[in-house]
């Protein structure tokens, strides 16, 4: 009996690793097949040449796209971490949802910290050093002295990172053990350096967020149709046809010769059509969409940055009044034992909305500040150079996610005390799961 028992036991074990594989394999296809697309959107079209520099612009595009899959998954995945919780409590004895367990959770955060970690570390500056090398003087051209050199360049930059920590860590603590640790490349020096790139990546979300409630406010009034209140959108495009015939007319009548009039005067041109473009997508728009759509757009903006600033400051209060609320003074219930939120299910999904809100307000105040504001994609007009920019900046900002929602406070999920189907698989030291 014990031998069948042993049997059984493995079969289970064997049968929830392949389900475990298959399920996570899908999820990033999916997201790896989205993010395809989101670059295709953005590159530009003359990189699409059918000689040495093409295939190294489609290696390039396929490593940004498996960095923007890893940052896409490493954010939702605390979403989904959340929602899992709640329909385990909602359903604990339910067959149809018996994949969905602490396994597969804890599974996927140590892939997205793995992934992380090779995409930060590895591939990104594999694809930047790719473009732009040339292969070393007097080697014969091509993608081998090219990849040769990627290589060569690649070797020194992680020696120049290992020396800038070794020595940060001598002027730190220059203890015997803290220096013996830096031997301790997989378990120690790049769950460390990770650490770093969180806590970077914090700083910048904690200086790009605010930034972007701010400009939540003007971004979607771009986007959305307000409404027109005393004003005649008729004799608005009128008039701003006249301008745009005026300005074609004075076009035609000028030499070549005078370049710079005729530079001035083009882009004066593109900028009343569009204004013209503005104004005829306000006329065609219903009433429903100007009266309606906008206020209650800026209303709901309204609230979850009053909602977001109201837990903020509440954290923080219980923070300096309370110290057992640290996040490392507190461990808080592990998948399917106990419900997140107060308010159940409901408070569970109101977090999650928190959650992307403030993503996206960070992603909007990133591309706000002046530093970043060259790194703005643009349709069908980005270059793959800055399309690596875009997806490390990304990354940084998605890996820091979970530890800044726990910070504020967002959310008390702990996935360490998590039962697992197995022991084979044990949690790995990394930035996501001390976040969580």
């Amino acid at each position: 009996m014990e031998g069948q028992d042993e049997v059984s036991a493995r079969e289970q074990h064997f049968h929830s690793q392949v389900r475990e594989s298959t399920i996570c394999f899908l999820l990033f296809a999916i997201l790896y097949i989205v993010s395809y697309f989101i670059i295709t959107r953005y590159k530009r079209k003359s990189d699409e040449q059918e000689d040495e520099d093409a295939i190294v612009n489609r290696i390039s595009l396929f490593l940004s796209t498996f960095t923007l899959a890893v940052s896409a998954g490493a954010v939702l995945l605390l979403p989904f971490s959340i929602i899992s919780n709640e329909i385990l409590l909602s359903f604990p004895q339910n067959y149809y949802i018996q994949w969905l367990n602490g396994s597969l959770i804890h599974g996927l955060w140590n892939l997205a910290s793995l992934f992380s970690n090779l995409c930060l570390f590895v591939l990104m500056p594999f694809a930047f050093f790719f473009l732009e090398s040339e292969g070393f003087a007097g080697l014969k051209k091509g993608i081998r002295a090219r990849i040769l050199e990627t290589l060569v360049m690649l070797i020194l930059l992680a020696l120049l990172i290992l020396g800038i920590v070794w020595v940060a860590s001598a002027l730190i603590d220059n203890d015997a053990a803290s220096m013996e640790s830096l031997y301790d490349l997989w378990e120690f020096y790049l769950p460390y350096l990770y650490s770093c790139i969180s806590l970077m990546g914090c700083l910048l979300l904690l200086l790009c967020t605010p930034v972007g409630l701010s400009r939540m406010f003007t971004v979607m009034g771009q986007l959305l149709v307000k409404p027109t209140i005393l004003e005649d959108l008729d004799e608005q495009i009128y008039i701003i046809t006249l301008e745009e015939e005026a300005l074609q007319r004075r076009l035609g009548g000028l030499s070549s010769s005078v370049e710079y009039n005729v530079t001035e005067l083009e882009q004066e041109l593109e900028n009343v059509k569009i204004l013209k473009k503005k104004l005829e997508r306000r006329k065609k728009a219903s009433a429903w969409e100007r009266n309606l759509v906008y206020p209650a757009v800026m209303v709901l903006l309204l609230i979850e940055t009053s909602i977001s600033v109201l837990l903020v400051a509440c954290n923080i209060l219980c923070l300096l009044v309370d110290e057992t609320a640290m996040p490392k003074g507190t461990r808080g219930p592990g998948i399917g034992n106990a419900s997140l939120s107060a308010f159940g299910f409901v408070g569970a999904a109101l977090e999650i909305i928190l959650i992307f809100y403030l993503m996206v307000s960070s992603v909007v105040g990133f591309y706000s500040l002046r530093c970043f504001g060259n790194f703005i994609p643009r349709k069908g007009d980005t270059a793959m150079t800055k399309i690596i920019g875009n997806c490390v900046s990304i990354l940084v900002l998605s890996s820091a996610l979970p530890v800044m929602s726990r910070t504020l406070g967002l959310h008390k999920l702990h996935l360490s005390d998590t039962p697992r189907d197995s022991d084979a698989a044990k949690p790995s030291a990394n930035g996501h799961q001390k976040a969580l």
